[in-house]
């Protein structure tokens, strides 16, 4: 459904995978890989978005570096350049908002949450929903100031790496009136959308209302 594409950012250009509805238009949703870089698996939940409506961009913030290995993956997370990264969000969100004619949304799962949550606080506006599935990463500090979009955060019961912050997000959000809705999943786990992992890591009941949920958040927001 989808072809990659390439926009400007960071003074140069970045690469990403750009899914459209089949009536070519329609409000624009950024994608936002998780450590494993720009995968079938993120490229797919493009397509859905396009056939659910939207279009669909899920910029390359490796840069053509892929992995199946979690030790690698994690590397890739932690030498991520937060700079560059938010450059290339910003240009992936200015392309989009370009195509689409208004603000756009954010949506990522683990690494790609806490950049999702990261690219609404540094949009100036230009992002008009969020959604966040269990987004963590050790060196993203967030712009709370400059975060005017309603935020969807959707966490799994268990999950040590993500979970401790939770309670400060949600401070952050109430002091300053951003509209918010958490939800925890009972008995799931750390990336409990991803239909590649197998059971019971991937929950599908979980991950279907999970689907459901966002969708709806982009509706009424965007």
């Amino acid at each position: 459904m989808g072809e990659m594409v390439s926009f400007p950012a960071n003074g140069g250009t970045c690469s990403g995978y750009l899914a459209k509805p089949s009536s070519g238009s329609g409000k624009g949703v950024i994608v936002i890989q998780e450590w494993w870089g720009l995968n079938d698996n993120i490229k797919g939940i493009a397509d859905r978005f396009a056939a659910e409506g939207f279009v669909a961009l899920a910029p390359d913030l490796y840069h053509g570096v892929v992995t199946k290995e979690p030790d690698e993956a994690g590397k890739l997370l932690m030498a991520l350049n937060i700079q560059r990264a938010e450059a290339d969000l910003r240009g992936a969100v200015a392309y989009l908002k370009e195509m689409t004619g208004g603000p756009v949304g954010t949506v990522g799962f683990c690494m790609g949450g806490a950049l999702s949550l990261f690219a609404a606080c540094n949009s100036d506006g230009d992002v008009g929903a969020c959604v966040d599935f269990y987004g963590g990463h050790p060196a993203v500090r967030y712009n709370w100031d400059g975060l005017t979009a309603p935020v969807l955060g959707i966490w799994a019961e268990h999950d040590d790496f993500v979970n401790p912050n939770i309670p400060t997000y949600k401070a952050e959000l109430e002091k300053r009136n951003i509209p918010h809705e958490f939800i925890t999943y009972p008995g799931t786990q750390h990336a409990f959308f991803n239909d590649e992992h197998p059971e019971p890591q991937y929950n599908p009941a979980a991950a279907k209302d999970a689907w459901e949920k966002t969708l709806a958040w982009f509706r009424k927001y965007l």
